[in-house]
């Protein structure tokens, strides 16, 4: 059967990517554009069967790209978000978009107890303190985290694993969701976000979400987590209520603008843990992702099911043109 065209966008070497996708053997060709620039994404799009998605979104598929392939059969992101690409476009043109959902639950939910406990117990500041020369022991009024209020933003896989890790911990944890569930641990989202001694964030970011928590209605010396995307916290607002002291600390993982820009006001509040995106970045969930892609580019090319489709068309991919 002839090979088909699978256009691979992630941010990695070409021979990187082509030894990743050796699996697959020669069930699929495998293409990259010449430059990680627009128009050489486009350039390319037009012979392109299968898209193996970037996950930085640089080079998304809106809707002129999904108008440029009109031999597009699957795309296939490998991560949870989708961000850039058009679904809407993609389901237009019959193309299933796939992503990797779960594989990264148990990383960013450790990163996400890891950090609020880091700021509970004020690790940053007796880590500097020390090595400065100064023995602070009376001075940093750190808190234990068991009993503490805990409200979780999101109930993805993501969402369910940490409220089961802080739970283990003693924390009385509640979550939002955007369907509601007849189940004691759903909470509304504005008393829940009112009321948390942490609030966590891990909901998807879309037209929906975007700007979904105002860190200006926390309680005072709250602790906010985000480990969703910049866009559905209000990072305006968070950084004045932040240098306002209304708010005891935050722990981010995710920005508007990544990296986050020099002169940024974040990088300048001492109450502020800042982390380059890697919440959901370990061997180990690497390792599931791998697995995950490669599991659903072989099902594509077999004529079998292909996993997790978000946009609403079929899960049996088939050719445009033969």
């Amino acid at each position: 059967m002839k090979p088909w065209n699978l256009l691979a966008l992630p941010p990695l070497p070409e021979e990187v990517m082509r030894r990743l996708l050796a699996p697959l053997g020669d069930r699929v060709a495998v293409r990259v554009p010449a430059a990680r620039e627009r128009d050489a994404l486009l350039a390319v799009l037009p012979e392109a069967e299968i898209v193996l998605g970037d996950w930085t979104g640089t080079l998304a598929l809106d809707a002129e790209a999904v108008r440029a392939a009109p031999r597009l059969a699957f795309v296939q992101q490998p991560s949870v978000g989708v961000d850039g690409h058009d679904l809407d476009a993609l389901a237009a043109a019959g193309v299933p978009l796939a992503n990797t959902p779960g594989v990264s639950a148990v990383a960013v939910a450790e990163w996400c107890l890891a950090a609020t406990l880091s700021l509970s117990r004020k690790l940053a500041a007796a880590d500097a303190a020390v090595r400065a020369g100064e023995w602070p022991q009376q001075g940093l009024q750190p808190h234990e985290l068991r009993g503490r209020r805990v409200g979780v933003v999101g109930y993805g896989p993501i969402g369910a694993e940490c409220v089961t890790l802080f739970r283990a911990l003693g924390c009385e944890v509640t979550y939002w969701t955007r369907t509601p569930r007849p189940d004691p641990g759903f909470e509304a989202l504005d008393p829940l976000v009112a009321v948390a001694d942490v609030v966590v964030v891990v909901i998807a970011l879309s037209d929906v979400t975007r700007g979904l928590v105002d860190p200006a209605r926390m309680k005072q010396g709250a602790l906010l987590i985000n480990a969703a995307r910049g866009g559905v916290v209000d990072q305006g607002s968070l950084t004045e209520v932040l240098r306002s002291g209304h708010l005891g600390g935050a722990a981010l993982d995710v920005f508007d603008v990544e990296p986050l820009p020099p002169g940024d006001p974040l990088r300048d509040l001492p109450n502020v843990l800042l982390s380059p995106h890697v919440a959901g970045v370990t061997p180990e969930a690497t390792g599931r992702l791998l697995t995950a892609t490669l599991d659903n580019l072989a099902a594509a090319v077999e004529g079998r099911k292909v996993d997790a489709v978000l946009n609403g068309v079929g899960p049996l991919i088939s050719r445009k043109f033969t």
